[in-house]
């Protein structure tokens, strides 16, 4: 093969920045032109850089490029509705949110929940008792041995959880709600202590548990007899009726959040077989309830885990899907195709570090094309806001959709983090009921949805240092995309050509 001599080379790379160099006559076909779509077709694209987000982008034809990617979109979708994009209500976030003035908080809270807003959040997730991001260990009835559930109170909720759903309420009247334990009440495990591992976070505060009481994984925690169980499935029901009475219906339960981790904060470690057990006394007490169950929350990639529970057939009819996080997004694929016809939900997106960084949010992308190409029809975020640094009740610390800072004069202010924009340029567009469409062509960096209402929404991302050309077709026609270096796109289509 001859050589490539350093005038071609010098040539070629003259032809992608607008040919200014071609004779007058041929610059026109490197040029970049103003883009004429097909009558009825109109479509919209929305970019985000580090040090940019959100800005809207103008849709030119930029003429030929040696570089430029494709993307063909299918038409027929595939997979699943998809049910919608969440948060968890944390009592942390709460009082995070608290330190903002009435008006700021008021605009963050829009940006999750309002319609047409921000990012539309219309399913999400909440806690049974506390979780890390609790104020401090509670359940709902710390009386030892009280099966009979007469001290339970939600007292602690009327505080903090009650108050901010019902603030996202307002806003979002069509809300969905599904809820899981971290940990049952203290007495009901056999170490008698909400955790089972000494804190494992440098400058993380003591939990005092004792060596005796240091659990593991593979084990029952929970006491497995009758009586505990048949008491801890009313507390399941008494915890959906008393928040029935404040206006809050909870559609869907997770009988317990990470069973197979023992952990310094609330916690509590379930085999397989432990959780069917449990099953045949919740499944009753949630259908008289018209409550669905969903296994989870699964955070290990082995789907034998599941199959499992699945072997055991009273416990297999009261499961309608799975949620599943961490090292659970390795069996999400296997788990989809064994068990087509359950529902699958990504129940706690991987919470990173504290930093908040344009890094890690690039990490949530991949983490929602993969669980979204594995069959998931929902996507949930975890703490949607948080003190700078993000710290956990028990030292771990996070990132957040939203930081409040505070200074030493007691005033508040916010931000939102670069994961706000990541899961808006998705969730703003994306709508319930939203379908997966397959896509080929040399991009592979996208997630495509076609809408209720019509339009194809597409997210794009070029990972590169310098801007990429993908040319798109969709709606029946072609759309040259112009992604800045380093960002994330959407681009809304609306209406078809013919």
């Amino acid at each position: 093969m001859k050589p490539i001599s350093r005038r071609t080379l010098l040539s070629r790379a003259a032809l992608t920045s607008a040919a200014l160099t071609l004779p007058r006559g041929l610059q026109g076909q490197f040029a970049p032109t103003p883009l004429s779509l097909p009558a009825g077709v109109t479509a919209e694209c929305i970019s985000t850089t580090e040090q940019a987000p959100w800005q809207p982008q103008r849709l030119m034809n930029p003429g030929w490029h040696w570089d430029t990617l494709d993307l063909q979109v299918h038409a027929e979708p595939a997979g699943k509705p998809l049910e919608g994009f969440g948060g968890c209500f944390n009592e942390t976030a709460w009082t995070s949110l608290a330190k903002l003035s009435p008006t700021d908080r008021d605009e963050v809270l829009a940006e999750f929940f309002a319609p047409g807003r921000g990012l539309n959040f219309n399913l999400c997730r909440m806690p049974i008792g506390a979780n890390d991001f609790a104020r401090g260990w509670y359940s709902y009835d710390e009386t030892p041995g009280d099966l009979a559930l007469t001290h339970f109170s939600i007292a602690n909720d009327l505080e903090t959880l009650v108050p901010f759903i019902h603030s996202a309420q307002k806003l979002q009247p069509k809300l969905r709600l599904w809820a899981s334990p971290w940990s049952p009440p203290s007495w009901m495990k056999t170490n008698d202590f909400y955790a089972e591992s000494k804190p494992i976070f440098p400058g993380a505060p003591a939990n005092n548990i004792t060596d005796a009481q240091l659990r593991h994984e593979g084990e029952d925690v929970f006491i497995q007899q009758e009586p505990y169980f048949e008491a801890y499935a009313r507390y399941f029901g008494k915890f959906i009726d008393a928040y029935k009475q404040q206006g809050i219906a909870i559609g869907m339960v997770m009988p317990q959040n990470e069973f197979n981790s023992a952990q310094s904060f609330p916690s509590c470690t379930w085999t397989p077989e432990g959780l069917a057990r449990f099953l045949h006394h919740l499944g009753p007490e949630m259908s008289k309830r018209d409550v669905q169950i969903f296994l989870g929350t699964d955070e290990r990639g082995d789907p034998r885990l599941f199959d499992r529970v699945m072997a055991d057939p009273i416990a297999a009819g009261y499961i309608k899907g799975i949620g599943t996080q961490w090292a659970g997004k390795n069996a999400v694929a296997d788990i989809h195709k064994r068990y087509p016809s359950l529902t699958i939900y990504q129940s706690e997106q991987e919470c990173g570090d504290g930093k908040n960084d344009w890094a890690y949010a690039g990490y949530t992308w991949d983490l929602m094309k993969h669980y979204f190409r594995s069959g998931a029809t929902a996507y949930m975020y975890w703490n949607v806001s948080a003190i700078t640094g993000g710290l956990s009740t028990w030292g771990w610390p996070q990132n957040s959709l939203v930081t409040v800072d505070t200074a030493a004069d007691g005033s508040s202010k916010f931000h939102y983090n670069h994961d706000f924009y990541f899961f808006k340029h998705l969730s703003h567009y994306v709508q319930p009921g939203a379908r997966l469409l397959a896509t080929d062509g040399t991009l592979d960096d996208a997630l495509v949805f076609a809408n209720p209402d019509g339009s194809t929404i597409l997210m794009l991302r070029n990972e590169l240092a310098h801007a990429r050309i993908v040319s798109v077709a969709v709606a029946g026609t072609h759309i040259p995309v112009t992604m800045p270096p380093d960002s994330i796109s959407t681009l809304s289509v609306k209406g078809q050509q013919g």
